[in-house]
């Protein structure tokens, strides 16, 4: 069986965490099984490999995002990438062709698309699994899942089934209501629309024709930026007649507002913080290197990071996306595949930046036209390549790059770095990556 993962969002509903570049999914406030910290992503990854260890998983996602899921799952993990954001249509079609063209799946194998993030037990992969079995069977030409609505929700799409069992046909789609019609469709057995989809590649690829005009993986990817932004949900599963659900009765839950993340939280604080024994309903997430102190608070989130610091009622934390668009700063933090970097200072013409390497892992061989860098090795060991010569560094090392000069650094062990970045113009976009030389 083949999952298709599909990890989006530009992470501002839970600034200061998460940025264009570390959405929701990866933020580590979970705990694990040993003990250990865990984003969404990687719990999620963990439960579908608990459930069903010979599935193949794909995680579709933005060019933004894959060096954050290469850091937090592995190298071997599957990425079918986006050239960019084109919502959940154009992102599954592609990984179809993807499957089909790159990967060699026959056309009659059930595809499972899920989203990433869902906060779920092992019952609900049970059941995802099971879904994939049922559009194996060519029972319909789509299944879904069907939630079984806790409370009246307006955030969420319904499922009318026609009937109250384990598996129905679909009568109808409702998009999202206000309070009372949305008690009103739970009164006639409607199901949340979690976004869990399910069919045979060949039908996800014939919709893909018939919608896109889809030919194959290459041409789709090349001109992938002039399709419509569309949801599978609008452009397949409501114009589809052939469609079934199957009910899921256990714990789900969307945390994609601060409200709801730390009513998942197992401990009301993550990172350096103390609260006063008067604090009533407050949860802190700090990762800076200060503690936080909270006396006196009650319904209150506090999080802090290097892009900046939350102190936000609860309630209110679902509206911090306006505020949030309205503010223009640089990237401060984010994972990559070969490490993480976080930014420490910013003046008019330097940046000062903690780089930290994993062991056996490097950056690209690239060069700078308009800065000159600066790396000052604080931890490791590991080694230096400037303009094709190789030397070793340690703890205590200075290295200095000219604007201009081939570079790159290797990691023997864990290497913390720091690098200082000098220049008139310093960008993200002042870069050119080059094959490794030798």
């Amino acid at each position: 069986m083949n999952i298709i993962l599909l990890s989006g969002g530009s992470g501002k509903r839970l600034w200061p965490l998460s940025n264009d570049i570390r959405s929701k999914q990866f933020i580590k406030i979970f705990k694990n099984p040993d003990g250990e910290y865990e984003s969404m992503v990687q719990r999620v990854y963990r439960q579908i490999r608990e459930a069903a260890p010979d599935a193949e998983i794909t995680i579709a996602t933005s060019r933004g995002q894959a060096s954050a899921i290469h850091n937090q799952l592995g190298e071997t993990v599957g990425i079918c990438v986006e050239p960019c954001r084109r919502d959940t249509f154009p992102a599954i079609a592609l990984a179809a062709a993807w499957l089909r063209d790159k990967k060699g799946v026959p056309e009659e194998e059930p595809v499972v698309i899920c989203p990433v993030d869902p906060f779920v037990e092992q019952d609900y992969f049970e059941a995802v699994i099971r879904l994939g079995k049922l559009a194996g069977t060519g029972a319909s030409n789509l299944a879904l899942l069907g939630i079984l609505p806790s409370y009246p929700s307006e955030k969420y799409g319904y499922i009318l089934p026609e009937d109250g069992g384990a598996v129905s046909r679909v009568r109808a789609f409702r998009e999202k209501p206000d309070v009372e019609t949305a008690r009103r469709f739970i009164g006639q057995g409607a199901l949340w629309n979690g976004g869990v989809f399910a069919a045979r590649l060949g039908y996800l690829l014939r919709c893909a024709k018939e919608r896109i005009g889809l030919t194959d993986y290459d041409d789709l990817f090349d001109r992938y930026e002039s399709l419509e932004q569309i949801s599978f949900d609008y452009a397949v599963a409501e114009q589809e007649k052939d469609i079934l659900v199957r009910r899921f009765e256990g714990s789900w839950k969307d945390l994609g507002t601060w409200n709801t993340l730390t009513e998942a939280m197992e401990e009301s604080s993550v990172g350096d913080a103390v609260l006063g024994g008067t604090c009533e309903n407050v949860h802190v997430v700090n990762e800076l290197d200060v503690p936080i102190l909270c006396m006196g608070l009650k319904n209150l989130v506090v999080s802090a990071s290097p892009e900046g610091i939350l102190v936000s009622d609860k309630e209110q934390s679902s509206y911090i996306r306006p505020y949030v668009d309205r503010m223009d700063q640089k990237i401060m933090f984010a994972d990559k595949s070969w490490g993480s970097f976080r930014v420490l200072d910013v003046e008019d013409e330097s940046m000062t930046i903690k780089v930290t390497l994993k062991p056996g892992r490097s950056m690209n061989y690239h060069s700078h036209e308009r800065r000159d860098e600066v790396w000052t090795v604080i931890s490791g060991e590991g080694r230096t390549v400037v303009d094709g010569m190789e030397q070793p560094v340690h703890a205590g090392d200075v290295v200095t790059m000219q604007a201009g000069c081939r570079h790159t650094i290797i990691a023997d062990t864990e290497l913390k770095v720091i690098e200082v970045q000098l220049g008139r113009e310093i960008s993200v976009h002042d870069k050119r990556k080059y094959e490794p030389e030798g």
